[in-house]
């Protein structure tokens, strides 16, 4: 009873936060729209155009996990998700190794953070359908076609000579193990305290809507970065 009252009030606060981050995205859609219509004049070919696609399939996939979950475990896998990128920033800035030389982007590339943040999505997809279906033909089809596509997506950084293979297999590697350790520390550690106390639940929610206010702010300043 104490968690429906609990999702109740979190669906309450969502609204007001959904509203936000349309804005958000509805001005980043615009000006990857822009980009998209570039490659297709430039000759960029579809691989170029699929890869800047990309993070909104994966942002979608991730949106819709999250929505139909709607639960403790969606909450913590948002502050995981945010969590495997700052993981990323701190790596690239201690490795600080190179990107391929036909890149014009002069940030590190090891390891990718795109590669890094699928892999954790993907996995927590995969994670997410077997523990509804449970082990039958749907849910391995439906893993294999994520993990597929995920694969597909990481390797599109590589053929755009935006990482090399290394840099992409390291992301890989560790975006999907800090999802597995995320979300085994999720059922062994926290889900019981979740369900049994109302404080947990609503310090859970906190961090998470802490941890995407401030990644969104994080997002703005960097489209601020770009234009100038």
């Amino acid at each position: 009873m104490t968690v429906k009252r609990f999702s109740s009030r979190v669906g309450s606060r969502s609204n007001d936060g959904n509203e936000q981050f349309g804005a958000l995205e509805q001005e980043s859609f615009i000006n990857n729209s822009s980009e998209i219509r570039k490659d297709l004049v430039t000759g960029g070919g579809i691989e170029a155009i699929v890869n800047r696609l990309s993070k909104w399939v994966v942002s979608v996939l991730f949106g819709s996990i999250i929505l139909l979950r709607h639960d403790g475990a969606a909450l913590w896998a948002v502050i995981g998700s945010i969590s495997n990128s700052a993981l990323s920033v701190v790596l690239k800035r201690i490795l600080n190794q190179e990107r391929p030389t036909t890149t014009l982007r002069s940030d590190p590339g090891m390891p990718s953070s795109h590669a890094q943040s699928i892999s954790f999505i993907s996995v927590f997809a995969v994670l997410s359908v077997m523990e509804w279906l449970g082990t039958n033909g749907v849910s391995l089809f439906l893993s294999g076609l994520i993990l597929a596509l995920g694969s597909y997506f990481i390797r599109l950084r590589v053929s755009q000579k935006l990482h090399t293979s290394s840099q992409v297999v390291v992301g890989a590697i560790v975006g999907s193990l800090f999802c597995i350790l995320w979300y085994t520390m999720w059922n062994s550690l926290l889900r019981e305290a979740f369900e049994a106390s109302l404080l947990v639940q609503i310090s859970v929610f906190l961090f998470a809507a802490t941890f995407a206010l401030a990644f969104a702010a994080y997002v703005v300043l960097n489209w601020f970065k770009d234009e100038r």
